[in-house]
């Protein structure tokens, strides 16, 4: 049976000192005009400390956003909650400014959403009500766009009450290398804190070269949102050798 379709999520912590380093990413996007891309932009572990990210940066992402299978989301980690709520805003805000309607001259810069790194799993009513104000600040900011997207990334399922609609449209229940996220714990965890399928992501690194296509098809059945690769580090900087097979098992044939 044909696994359904899932976006491929794409943590691209890649700095683009030339249009040939995200030449990867482009050529699938133009390859698989049928599959739908979620890239996280991240200019320096956030959007930086200026208004806008830069030349390079500039010139890259409006060719992402110019294509219609691709949405962008910035990211913002916000170390389990320790981070202080203002400048996990101000952050927010700061992506935001990429808009020219908020203040930048530069167009095709807009994000459709945030990607919360370092959000935590386990449940206390201070987390909630922090995680709480980040999602409301982030669907009532104009200057993003779309559905504006709120993305957890707590690397396994939270509990329940910090999995809510109320805070979260989607979850990385599983970022892990391939060896433990295929062991006994990690699946159990993975059944006991269930997370439906169509807001649960996973991004999955080591995967063995030979298994790469039936781990994928794997992982589309679990979740809507799936990265796999068979890097074993800097697994967000560089596409490594399979990163074309892993986008064409994401294709619905």
């Amino acid at each position: 049976m044909e696994p359904s379709r899932a976006t491929v999520i794409v943590p691209l912590y890649i700095w683009p000192c030339s249009s040939a380093d995200w030449q990867p990413l482009f050529d699938t996007i133009l390859a698989h005009p049928s599959v739908e891309f979620l890239v996280i932009i991240n200019p320096s572990s956030g959007p930086g400390a200026e208004p806008l990210p830069g030349h390079d940066y500039e010139r890259e992402i409006p060719k992402l956003n110019a294509s219609p299978n691709v949405t962008t989301i910035g990211y913002v980690r916000i170390d389990y909650c320790r981070k202080p709520l203002h400048d996990a805003c101000e952050e927010i805000d700061r992506y935001a400014g990429w808009m020219p309607s908020s203040g930048s001259d530069v167009s095709g810069l807009g994000l459709q959403g945030i990607y919360l790194d370092e959000t935590p799993n386990h449940f206390s009513a201070g987390r909630r009500l922090y995680l709480e104000a980040l999602h409301q600040h982030i669907k009532n900011t104009e200057g993003l766009l779309g559905q504006r997207l709120v993305v957890h990334n707590p690397g396994t399922p939270p509990d329940a009450d910090l999995a809510s609609p109320a805070v979260v449209d989607i979850i990385v229940t599983c970022e892990e290398p391939y060896q433990k996220y295929a062991g006994d714990e990690t699946q159990q965890r993975l059944q006991d804190y269930f997370i439906h399928r169509s807001r649960s992501a996973y991004q999955i690194s080591g995967v063995p070269k030979e298994l790469i296509r039936e781990v994928t098809r794997e992982l589309r059945r679990k979740g809507a949102y799936v990265f796999a690769t068979s890097l074993t580090e800097d697994f967000y900087e560089d596409f490594g050798a399979c990163w074309k097979e892993f986008v064409t098992a994401m294709k619905v044939d």
